[in-house]
């Protein structure tokens, strides 16, 4: 059997996949062998069949892009183990699969096995690279269309944290055999499956993972490190891995993942010829950051694959939609239901502000800052699925949520009200958050949110390898500059004129539940032809009235064009209110002088 990888011109455009006995294709849109970021490929570009000690490759005739071979353009050759084609900016090169748990590994000349507790007291030396690479999580697993590409990314996710890896896999020991006291010498492995692994460039040579190591960790949940003496291990007889002088093994059992571990090799770490007490404590110290930054992956895909199993055990609806919503499936074909159509709705994005200074203030607590982005998000989430909304989708730091979809008849007023309401929640929710950390040192994170209003396309949306629910459509567009506009309007949640008008038909005249309305005036989002009536929400008696009339007065003069008036009444009005500011300032990088042109609209510029 044979491997294909690929590799792009980034670390993360990266995979190696097995070649089956069948045939398969390569190209950008394929389903199985997607190279996705390099739009020099063809959505189906080139033809593998797999021979007995070769892979036949043909380009196919929808191709555009030449496809290169042995320096020269070619359209059909037969491809050996440790030869390469390349097509655009990728490379892909065959390799033999050669990858087995090995018996035949000499005794460490160290071992050390660390607890989750001790790992998090560790400091970070490099905290901001691995910051950075965290920060690519997100993507990798939106890009992950099912459990083999989730293992690709996590693990080229680890090849970047660790910088001194050579190969990483993710292996798998067989419950039976973790409870065995006996243990076959003559095993050739078959009790520890290899699941995923991986080199790190084009490195040839087996991958034949200790499986002692990996028996230990497993046993003893506990992640297990062993240092061997390099020097003493060339020349003796074993065929372990020769350019590697240390490996450890994190657990990431799960009953999603039972037996499960991350198998991390490399060198440079100190352990070489004539490793003294001293280099070897030297190089496990190095090492530890290393080990807390695996755990900390390890833990992270270990509750993506309980998440997956859930959605799987449950129903993968359930994740995105509230149990209101879900009534609508009941009795029902759930692919008509999914099928997309337009929908009279209201959208909500949120976004997390401040995200860069919370990091960079938690630079040394990675797992602590893994939690509170994980609790914000789902604060979000709750709210919304709570007030019977769906979960569109996630955009970076970001949750689109969405209603009027897939309820028949439901009422627009009563939609809006339940966004708003959610959105209260929200904003309150993070209120309570800071004020439970005011004796704290560090940054908390602020929330942002655009509601719009209007008709929009919504159902199971993507592709035949990446489908989701969600809506798209120019009012989820704006209520995305909404929440954008939060940066230079300030407050907390923005709505369109749309739904305001909603707002007062989904509350009753004495709900104390009814919000208040700030009207901010009329204004041209960047990117949109159209300009919007936006307001401004409060809870109920969280703003006085008497400021409320106050920048009502002063939003008319500034939109007739009497600037003098506008900022006198402004003057009345508390100095920290951030629609006070935001007019003064734009009326002042005016010089104060209202434009030939003006129509009281507001133009937003992108920033």
């Amino acid at each position: 059997m044979f491997e294909l990888i690929a590799q792009g011109t980034n670390v993360d455009s990266r995979w190696r996949r097995q070649v089956v006995n069948e045939i398969i294709e390569v190209g950008r849109a394929t389903p199985t062998f997607r190279v996705p970021w390099d739009s020099q490929i063809s959505r189906r570009h080139v033809r593998l069949t797999p021979k007995a000690e070769s892979v036949l490759v043909e380009k196919l005739e929808v191709a555009s892009n030449p496809v290169f071979f042995n320096g020269h353009e070619e359209t059909s050759f037969e491809l050996s183990p440790g030869q390469h084609f390349v097509i655009g900016k990728t490379s892909f090169t065959l390799a033999a699969d050669r990858a087995f748990v090995s018996m035949e590994v000499p005794d460490p000349i160290s071992q050390k096995t660390y607890s989750p507790e001790f790992l998090r007291q560790l400091p970070y030396r490099d905290a901001n690279r691995r910051i950075d690479v965290l920060n690519r999580i997100p993507e990798a697993i939106s890009s992950s269309g099912n459990r083999e590409d989730l293992l690709i990314q996590m693990v080229n996710t680890l090849m970047a944290g660790i910088a001194s890896a050579s190969t990483i896999g993710i292996v798998r020991l067989n419950p039976a055999a973790a409870t065995s006291d006996v243990i076959d010498p003559n095993s050739t492995g078959t009790a520890i499956e290899i699941i995923h692994w991986d080199r790190r460039g084009f490195e040839r040579g087996d991958f034949q993972p200790s499986e002692s190591l990996i028996r230990q960790t497993i046993e003893s949940d506990l992640t297990s490190l062993h240092v061997w003496n390099q020097q003493k291990r060339v020349e003796s007889k074993y065929t372990y891995d020769y350019e590697n002088d240390w490996a450890f093994v994190s657990p990431i059992h799960s009953d999603a993942s039972p037996g499960w571990g991350i198998y991390v090799a490399g060198t440079n770490r100190g352990s070489g010829s004539g490793s003294s007490g001293t280099n070897r404590t030297s190089a496990e110290t190095d090492l530890q950051g290393d080990i807390k930054f695996c755990e900390l992956v390890g833990s992270t895909l270990k509750n993506l694959l309980l998440v997956k199993q859930l959605e799987r055990q449950q129903s993968s609806l359930r994740a995105f939609f509230s149990p209101v919503v879900m009534d609508a499936f009941v009795g029902r074909d759930p692919e008509e239901v999914l099928t997309p159509r337009k929908c009279d709705m209201t959208v909500m994005f949120c976004d997390l502000r401040e995200f860069s200074k919370v990091s960079e203030a938690m630079a040394d607590n990675l797992f602590e800052l893994l939690e509170r982005v994980s609790d914000s998000m789902g604060i979000m989430t709750h709210k919304i699925l709570d007030h019977g909304g769906v979960i569109g989708d996630f955009h970076g730091d970001s949750a689109m949520g969405f209603w009027g979809w897939p309820l028949e008849g439901a009422q627009s007023g009563l939609n809006a009200a339940n966004a708003i309401k959610a959105a209260i929640e929200i904003k309150n929710a993070f209120r309570q958050v800071q004020q439970n950390n005011q004796n704290e040192n560090d940054i908390n994170f602020r929330i942002a949110i655009g509601i719009a209003s209007g008709e929009s396309v919504a159902g199971k949306i993507g592709t035949q390898d990446q489908v989701k629910v969600t809506a798209f459509g120019p009012v989820v567009n704006l209520a995305s500059r909404l929440e954008g506009m939060t940066r230079w309007l300030g407050g907390n949640i923005l709505v369109d004129g749309e739904t305001a008008d909603r707002i007062g038909k989904g509350f009753g005249m004495d709900d104390p539940a009814r919000p208040d309305l700030r009207r901010l005036g009329s204004f041209q989002p960047f990117g949109f032809k159209a300009s919007f009536e936006v307001f401004e929400v409060f809870a109920k008696d969280e703003i006085e009235q008497s400021r409320m009339l106050v920048f009502h007065d002063a939003l008319h003069y500034f939109q007739i064009g009497d600037w003098g008036h506008a900022q006198a009444t402004l003057k009345a009005m508390p100095d920290d209110d951030s629609a006070r500011n935001f007019l003064e300032g734009y009326m002042s990088e005016n010089n104060n002088l209202v434009p030939d042109d003006w129509d009281g609209v507001v133009r937003m510029q992108a920033k």
